[in-house]
Formats: C-alpha cells, sequence, structure tokens
C-alpha cells in the first residue's frame, strides 16, 4: 500500500494515475478537493497535515508516503499560513510515518528552497537551504520543511528529498498557477509578458523520477528534477504554435515591473482579481538558469522530455476538459 498526501493535486493526480498503471494499490489522502482522483481505483482517505492523528490512521498498514501535500504560494504576506501547513504539517508527517513504522518516505519540496547564488554556478543538490528572512515564505516554509525531514532521517526514518522546478502537464484539473497561465496565453487573454524565465519540468517526468527515487534512490539522498529553462516569451511562442493565435507582442522589463508591483497590487485589491504577478513570481523569473539534474540522470536514469511537447499536451487536455472529453 502505498499513501500520497496531496493526491488532488497536480503532481498528486498524474503520481496516482502512474501507481495505479505500475499495479500499486493507492490510498490517496483528501483534504478538500478530490476531482483529480475521479474514477481512479484508489482508496480515498480524509486526512489533515495539521492533525497528526488523521495522518495516523490514513499511514496505517502503509509501506511508502509520497509527501506531495502543502500550500502553493507567490504571495509575501502568509508566512502563518504556510508555516502551520507546509512546516508543521510536514513535521506531523514525519512522526506519523515513524510512528506507524513506514518504510520510506519521499517528500517532494522544491528548487526554491535551495539557494539560487551564486546565479553563474549550476545549482545542484550540495547547495544548502534558504535562510533568509527577506526571502518569499513559501520559499523559507520549503527550506523548513526539509529540515524536518532530516531530523527525521537522524532519527531513522528512510527518506528522499525531491526538488522539483516549475511544473507543468496534464491532468491540471485546479488548475495551477502554471496551468492558469498557459490557458490565459491560449485564449489571448495576456496583453504583455514579463522579461525572464523558468526552468520547466514535465508532471509526468517528474513523477517517473520521484518512483526511480524511492526505488533505486539512498537513504537520505536528495534529487533535483528540473527541466528546461525558457522565457516567459519562449514558452508564448510555444503556445502561438499550438494554438494559431499570436503571441504578445509587448515585454515588461523585470526593472519595470518590480517597480509597478505595489501599484499592480493595490490595483487588484481594490477590483478584487489576484494582481497579474507578485514580488515573489518576480523574484523567482531571477532565479538560477543553471540547474542541474544530473545527479537524477546518473542514478536514476531520469530525462526530461522537450518543453514543447509539454505545453502542446497541456494544452490539449484542457480543450478536452472544456468539451467534457476524456484524455
Amino acid at each position: 500500500m502505498i499513501a500520497v498526501t496531496g493526491s488532488a493535486g497536480l503532481v498528486g493526480g498524474n503520481l496516482a494515475r502512474t501507481l495505479l498503471a505500475d499495479g500499486c494499490k493507492v490510498r490517496a489522502l483528501v483534504h478538500r478537493q478530490r476531482k483529480a482522483l475521479a474514477g481512479l481505483d484508489v482508496e480515498v482517505v480524509e486526512a489533515d497535515l495539521t492533525n497528526r492523528d488523521s495522518l495516523i490512521r490514513a499511514f496505517s498498514g502503509v509501506e511508502t508516503v509520497y509527501h506531495l501535500g502543502g500550500l502553493i504560494s507567490i504571495q509575501m504576506d502568509n508566512w502563518d499560513d504556510l508555516a502551520a501547513v507546509n512546516v508543521e504539517g510536514t513535521r506531523n508527517v514525519v512522526e506519523a510515518c515513524l510512528e506507524c513504522g513506514v518504510r520510506r518516505l519521499v517528500h517532494f519540496s522544491s528548487v526554491h528552497a535551495l539557494q539560487q547564488e551564486p546565479l553563474d554556478a549550476p545549482l545542484d543538490e550540495s547547495r544548502p537551504f534558504v535562510t533568509r528572512a527577506d526571502a518569499p515564505p513559501y520559499e523559507r516554509s520549503k527550506a523548513a520543511a526539509d529540515l524536518i525531514v532530516r531530523e527525521g532521517i537522524e532519527r531513522g526514518l528512510d527518506a528522499v528529498l525531491i526538488f522539483p522546478t516549475a511544473i507543468a502537464g496534464p491532468f491540471d484539473f485546479r488548475p495551477s498557477y502554471i496551468g492558469m497561465a498557459l490557458r490565459m496565453l491560449a485564449g489571448d487573454r495576456i496583453p504583455a509578458l514579463v522579461s525572464g524565465g523558468y526552468n520547466w519540468v514535465d508532471v509526468r517526468d517528474v513523477v517517473a523520477g520521484a518512483i526511480q527515487s524511492e526505488r533505486l534512490g539512498a537513504a537520505g539522498s536528495s534529487y533535483i528534477l528540473s527541466g528546461h529553462w525558457n522565457t516567459i516569451q519562449e514558452v508564448a511562442q510555444m503556445v502561438s504554435a499550438h494554438t494559431g493565435k499570436p503571441a504578445p507582442r509587448w515585454i515588461i522589463p523585470l526593472w519595470l515591473a518590480q517597480w509597478a508591483e505595489p501599484f499592480m497590487a493595490k490595483l487588484a485589491r481594490l477590483n478584487g482579481t489576484g494582481p497579474l504577478y507578485t514580488r515573489a513570481m518576480l523574484n523567482a523569473l531571477r532565479s538560477n538558469r543553471l540547474v542541474s539534474h544530473a545527479r537524477a540522470t546518473r542514478e536514476l536514469g531520469y530525462h526530461p522530455r522537450p518543453l514543447r511537447e509539454t505545453v502542446a499536451d497541456t494544452l490539449q487536455w484542457f480543450a478536452a476538459q472544456e468539451k467534457g472529453q476524456d484524455v
């Protein structure tokens, strides 16, 4: 039996599908949403990361736990929520794994939990965790959670840590921030782009790498599961090639976007909408371009697919969902 926290999210839903295809029994932990699990032959269990007893019940009789649950945030003012779920929630997961005798924990972090500087040197698993007090709260929360897993390893927990980059792909039911952005680009609803870029990776490659880390990774090991660095403009061109609609022509320099960000945030609050971009997002657009998945390739046979394929498959899936079709 394999338990998956965060099973209703983009990665969790894809992971559950892949594990089922491999013949595994899956216990899917859900909190509120469960649309991503509809029609799947999984055991659905209600649990809350902030409630350790619920996790102990959910992990009873489980051999492996994939911990994906948590809050993803692009804001700068919600540390308390992130600390409760991402930090203390991970502490509860670790304690429940130890109490229930779980054989292995696969903990999903983020590449942004690792210090990005120096930017002119490859970012690999040897980088220290983020500690700066002025770092975006999400990054700090993931780094703090990783330290808790490390402490659990010192107490005898068999765990591996996964550090994915910006994830996109099909079965994005909620959808994710990146999924929403791709849909907006496809619908010609973004008038201008911001300069800069991310390292993007396909959710199916992340899932494959995580499963291989569970099977092959040594206890205590960590793996960056990255893809390819592309600018926002290049991604928009990939969307344009798929839809036939022109990509936005206007590119806003990062310095100008940074200057305008406080005004955009105030305008969004007045309009009752979410801001087009935030300071945390702009920080990420300046992150290290040289993210290395060499260890995962060497030890796990990890090879991410081209981003153009990911963009096309994701948009095709969204289009099918809008038509009520299964893909």
